[in-house]
């Protein structure tokens, strides 16, 4: 596989606009009312809007990008939205506009300045708790996005988005989108090889789930989707121990969590 790494050398900008959607579920049992809500309160304070900040800044310095501008929210009563505006290239800083806050201005601080195409160029986050009335099932939903311009490509920054939060289901969708052209004039329509997005994902991370393909490379879309392969009940449980519950009740909770996981993969309620 050609490495991004390896450069066209084209005639002009690089036009092509990359754009990584990257989502995933964190499935919990949480078995009355009280849990299911301190559970959601948990998740909320884990995964607040500055904790976010800081993922996708991560994110976007992983890419070789530069961040021009971010805008963060908490929600009430849970969830939390942060939007980063990134460009590939520098410009000076006082092209930037006004400065923001706390984390954003200590990056405005150490880079030596900022850059163009604010239009294509961005990350944002998004995240989703909620939980089942009846079942005592909780889940997490987080949705990112990184779309780029030029010659960053979001692909680099996958192992890390895996590692920073509990993944039990992992949706990802990978799409280039319109044309450069190199130095003879000819139209590139992707400007690196890819067969999979598995290429780019660590095989140690691969291991430990299930994952399918459905790839259209005539239009240079990619999807893959990745279930995890064990459940560790105490990793499911929140503040309760496994060895408190019987026997019987850890197999019914195990396979209630897996039926949920696979409906959320499959995209149908198949046990209803």
């Amino acid at each position: 596989m050609v490495g991004l790494e390896n450069k066209l050398k084209l005639y002009g900008f690089n036009n092509l606009t990359k754009t990584l959607s990257f989502n995933i579920y964190d499935v919990c049992y949480a078995k009355s009312e009280r849990e299911q809500k301190d559970y959601i309160a948990y998740i909320d304070e884990q995964y607040n809007s500055d904790r976010l900040t800081k993922i996708l800044c991560d994110i976007t310095e992983m890419i070789g990008a530069h961040v021009l501008n971010i805008s963060k929210q908490d929600y009430d009563p849970q969830g939390a939205s942060v939007t980063l505006l990134i460009s590939e290239e520098s410009m000076p800083r006082h092209l930037t506009g006004s400065t923001p806050k706390d984390i954003e201005s200590e990056i405005i601080q150490v880079r030596d300045s900022v850059v163009g195409h604010l239009d294509k160029s961005h990350v944002t986050v998004h995240t989703y708790p909620e939980y089942h009335p009846d079942n005592a099932i909780a889940t997490f939903r987080v949705d990112i996005d990184v779309s780029t311009c030029g010659r960053v490509s979001p692909l680099k920054a996958l192992d890390y988005l895996i590692g920073s939060f509990d993944s039990d289901i992992i949706t990802i969708d990978y799409r280039v989108r319109g044309f450069t052209r190199d130095i003879t004039g000819k139209k590139c329509y992707i400007d690196h090889a890819i067969t999979s997005i598995q290429d780019f994902v660590d095989q140690n991370t691969l291991t430990k789930y299930d994952a399918i393909d459905i790839n259209v490379y005539q239009a240079n879309i990619f999807h893959t989707k990745m279930l995890i392969k064990e459940i560790e009940l105490q990793n499911y449980l929140f503040n309760k121990d496994v060895y408190e519950l019987p026997p019987k009740e850890r197999l019914a909770i195990t396979e209630s969590l897996r039926r949920e996981m696979i409906e959320i993969f499959t995209g149908a309620n198949i046990y209803e």
